[in-house]
């Protein structure tokens, strides 16, 4: 570890914080020069590898990601001049397929209508290991395009529990004031508990920390928020 990791580091202090508390300690603790992405990861009382224990979905964050958002869409005919006129970075069908296919990818987010899943199911192979695959269930397969593209922007976020049983969500930037960050953090801490599979048993919210990308992990007090959202 470097010398500012450690400094950094024993300035957090070994306890669980409130999620108002986290964000103003995760501030204090970066010291990279370039603006630091805000995640959180939570540890969750599931198991992913039965389909009914799976926890995906997505949140509108309040205050944004603080990140520009490069959107490639699937579409054609009218939808794909409803994309272009929504401000998508790119769109096609079959082109963008085999642009992808060869190695293009200068975007962020995928969307898609619905009835080009079938051309998109293609490139699962390379968007699904990348977490890039629209899907229903976050809004990126839908024929209301303008809607899909606007939130993508304005940050909508989407989450989707790891084999481990983890979930990264990022929430805004260092920069970012302290009571943003706890107002996204709750945001998509509320919409995960809402998420909770009917069959998990036993404790939900098993552990929760934040980071900026340098920075160390701080603790937040998981039993707190399941009591505030449960």
């Amino acid at each position: 570890m470097g010398k500012k990791f450690v400094a950094a580091q024993a300035q957090v202090e070994p306890k669980n914080f409130t999620i108002s508390e986290a964000m103003q300690v995760v501030k204090k603790a970066a010291y990279a020069k370039f603006d630091e992405t805000v995640d959180l990861s939570i540890q969750l009382g599931v198991d992913p590898k039965h389909s009914d224990q799976m926890v995906r979905g997505s949140v509108l964050l309040p205050h944004g990601t603080g990140k520009k958002v490069r959107v490639a869409v699937f579409a054609k005919g009218d939808k794909d001049k409803e994309a272009r006129e929504a401000g998508a970075d790119i769109v096609g069908s079959e082109d963008l397929v085999e642009k992808i296919t060869k190695g293009w990818l200068e975007f962020d987010r995928v969307i898609a209508t619905p009835d080009l899943m079938g051309t998109v199911g293609k490139l699962g192979k390379i968007l699904g290991p990348r977490g890039l695959m629209p899907n229903p269930k976050s809004g990126t397969v839908t024929f209301d395009l303008a809607k899909a593209i606007r939130e993508v922007r304005q940050g909508r976020v989407e989450f989707k529990v790891e084999k481990a049983g983890i979930v990264h969500v990022p929430v805004g930037k260092v920069s970012f004031e302290a009571q943003k960050l706890a107002e996204n953090a709750s945001t998509v801490l509320e919409s995960i508990v809402k998420a909770k599979p009917s069959t998990s048993k036993g404790v939900y919210l098993k552990a929760i920390t934040v980071s900026s990308t340098m920075g160390p992990s701080i603790k937040i007090d998981a039993p707190g928020v399941a009591k505030l959202f449960g």
